[in-house]
């Protein structure tokens, strides 16, 4: 299970991101998305630390804080949903226009 961390700063860093979860336990993973047309960063990240015990003090302590300037929403982490075919670009079920 990873922690989800959103509202981050666009000048965030991994190991940035890393040393803030550190003071809660071990850090085992730090993923930072970016937009694939720009490159910059999208404003959340994921963190995955080494024990459950560990994820749960740092979603405690975090969400809610204020770290370079924003005020960090960070839980956990939920499983990545499917994207197919009855997705909003979908012309299954109608058209979206307003006449």
């Amino acid at each position: 299970m990873s922690i989800y961390v959103g509202n981050l700063s666009y000048a965030v860093t991994q190991d940035g991101l890393s040393e803030a979860f550190a003071e809660y336990g071990t850090v085992k993973r730090v993923q930072l998305p970016t937009d694939r047309e720009t490159g910059q960063m999208r404003g959340f990240g994921f963190v995955e630390m080494g024990t459950e015990a560990e994820e749960n003090a740092a979603i405690e302590a975090l969400d809610g804080a204020e770290w370079m300037g924003r005020d960090l929403k960070v839980n956990k982490a939920r499983p990545r949903e499917e994207r197919g075919a009855s997705g909003k670009w979908s012309n299954q079920g109608g058209s979206s226009r307003r006449y």
